[in-house]
């Protein structure tokens, strides 16, 4: 096998080994996207189980789908560290180690105190993960490479959404063994990052870290002092605290956390992670789980599509149209929950979870509930924000602002996780849509009023656009 691997890295063509590399690394956003929506399908096969210690109230499920984003804003913000120490790379297959137990715990859970853990553990896989990826090979990538991050965490997602439709759960904690494996297998062939030897004075590391990733034929060592000469100029204008008083700083930083706090604001994490009772609570006439795929599969299309857009439509035309769609769908959700009664009348959210999941036939189909699913299907913001945060983002004060950035984005996830069931407990399904509904509306204008164009523009046209708060073109700079 590994001989087989060594192989096909020298037989690719060109440009072919950095696709290689990038994608050893992101498979750790795709063990991400399948961690992240675990509780999706295996709320019900809990619920409907025999073992009353893994039964769970409405307390332990609100903690059973929130831990994860604990966790995930623990190991984004550990990333941070270990990416200055280590390099990206090492960080990435450091990862593996609270992914593989962490799943190994899930698949072995006897109660609920084990299936908190390991969501945990595996959110700290996927916060270290999500914060290393972008220091590691995306620095060398061009095009829709960039993209491969959001991509792979929403193919992920989908995975395991097909998984659940055949696998029990505990099998499902197994199969996500499986990219961690690979991810630590290809990259123990990958060399580190030509940029995280640069910062560490290793001239002759990062050249020949290069020469692999571009190949022998192409023009790399002039891409090396273009990388040296970024470095250097971001160590000599490294921000200090008086230079967040200026408006070259300080507004790119706070546009970037308010598009992440207001992604999360839209609800899309809940959703995902509480799906198929979503559609249980919503009376679906199909069956759930076919449902939650359906979603992973419009889904993943529609990141491919926005990624393929991005250099084409711009930057805040997606972010537009992907409000528009958000706000639609919410709409239409609270709509819908607010005029159809719940399916299990007086029941609370976990009796009906059991009564429902423990039938062998679903209700008659009736097309009006298809409002759900076709709303669930476009509930998403897409990978712009991060593409966007990369691009206005100073250079001296980009590392601390994206583990801001990162911290508001998981503990806002956190929050709105811990908090949906309980608010559907109280008060209905309703109640939370209204909200998203209504933070969508915040986001388009948000978007309209304060989101720089930034397509076809150079870092330097950026930089001083914020500097001086006018907008022009690359002919009148």
């Amino acid at each position: 096998m590994f001989f087989c691997i060594y192989l096909f890295m020298f037989i690719l063509p060109r440009h072919g080994r950095l696709f290689l590399a990038v994608f050893s690394a992101v498979l750790g956003n795709f063990t991400f996207g399948f961690a992240l929506v675990f509780p999706s399908p295996v709320i019900p096969q809990l619920q409907k189980g025999e073992d009353p210690r893994l039964q769970m109230d409405i307390h332990q499920i609100s903690w059973f789908g929130s831990v994860f984003t604990l966790g995930a804003a623990f190991g984004g913000i550990s990333a941070m560290v270990l990416n200055d120490r280590v390099g990206g790379k090492i960080s990435i297959m450091l990862s593996g180690v609270p992914s593989v137990v962490g799943l190994l715990v899930m698949g072995a859970a006897q109660n609920f105190w084990m299936l908190l853990w390991a969501r945990f553990l595996t959110g700290i896989a996927g916060g270290i993960t999500a914060g290393s990826i972008p220091v590691s090979y995306l620095d060398c990538s061009f095009g829709v490479l960039g993209s491969y991050p959001q991509i792979t965490a929403v193919f992920g997602s989908l995975a395991l959404y097909a998984l659940g439709l055949v696998l029990p759960w505990r099998w499902l904690a197994v199969a996500g063994e499986i990219p961690v494996v690979i991810m630590i297998i290809l990259l123990c062939f990958m060399p580190t990052s030509p940029r995280y030897h640069v910062m560490k004075g290793n001239r002759a590391k990062a050249v020949k870290s290069l020469e692999w990733l571009r190949g022998p034929s192409s023009d790399y060592l002039t891409e090396f002092n273009k990388i040296e000469r970024s470095i250097n100029s971001q160590v000599k204008g490294g921000a200090k605290w008086s230079d967040l008083k200026k408006p070259l700083y300080y507004k790119p930083i706070l546009i970037s956390v308010f598009m992440r706090f207001l992604q999360q604001m839209t609800g899309i994490t809940p959703i995902l992670v509480y799906l198929e009772p979503i559609f249980h609570m919503t009376a679906i006439s199909l069956e759930l789980k076919y449902d939650a795929a359906l979603v992973g599969v419009v889904r993943l299309m529609s990141v491919v599509i926005a990624a393929s857009l991005m250099d084409k439509a711009g930057r805040k035309a997606l972010l537009f149209t992907s409000g528009f769609l958000m706000y639609i769908a919410t709409l239409s959700m609270t709509m819908y929950t607010h005029k159809t009664p719940c399916s299990h009348g007086n029941l609370t959210v976990t009796e009906g979870l059991k009564s429902t999941y423990g039938g062998s036939t679903g209700p008659a189909f009736d097309p009006i509930t298809l409002i759900t699913l076709i709303s669930s299907m476009f509930m998403c913001w897409g990978p712009i924000t991060l593409l966007l945060m990369s691009e206005i983002l100073p250079l001296g004060a980009r590392g601390v602002a994206s583990g801001l950035c990162v911290g508001v984005s998981w503990i806002t996830a956190f929050i709105l996780t811990q908090l949906f069931m309980h608010v559907v407990e109280a008060y209905g399904l309703f109640a939370p849509f209204l909200f998203f509904c209504v933070v969508s509306v915040v986001n388009i204008i948000f978007t309209a009023k304060c989101v720089p164009e930034t397509k076809g523009r150079t870092l330097e046209e950026i930089k001083n656009y914020f500097r001086t708060g006018r907008t022009f073109t690359i002919l009148d700079a």
